[in-house]
């Protein structure tokens, strides 16, 4: 029987500078970093308050095919790979806090349905939404 999401694939074109945003920027932590077989870097980081979540910093390449690396590789490049969903207290306040430290944002603070909305990009790339979540049914999406 599933338990819970333990991991979570993040592609990213440099593992240091993707670890580093992840845990200076965001305020992840640091839970692994280790070289495999072949030069293969295993680099997990995770948020304080859910240890049962890594997200894996991961290069294309291997288990990938090459043209499926390459794809991936274009695709974060032109900042078109999908990232995660970060849950925050305040989205307007976080929104301004990353603002100040240099983050990218796509879409600024927003109201939604389900809550407040903010896009962000990683340093690879990647678009990070934030959420401040409220209270929804179907009826608010009529």
């Amino acid at each position: 029987m599933i338990t819970n999401v333990s991991l979570v694939t993040v592609y990213c074109l440099d593992q240091d500078a993707a670890r580093d945003f992840y845990v200076d920027v965001l305020g992840f932590t640091p839970r692994t970093d280790i070289t495999l077989g072949e030069g293969f870097r295993w680099v997990t980081v995770g948020h304080p308050s859910q240890p049962e979540l890594d997200l894996t910093l991961m290069t294309p390449g291997p288990p990938l095919n090459e043209d499926a690396a390459v794809f991936v590789r274009g695709q974060l490049e032109k900042g078109e790979m999908g990232g995660v969903c970060l849950t925050v207290d305040d989205c307007r306040k976080t929104f301004e806090e990353l603002s100040a430290k240099g983050v990218v944002f796509l879409q600024e603070p927003q109201e939604r349905p389900y809550g407040v909305e903010a896009v962000m990009r990683d340093v690879s790339g990647n678009w990070l939404v934030l959420v401040e979540p409220r209270e929804f049914g179907a009826a608010d999406f009529a």
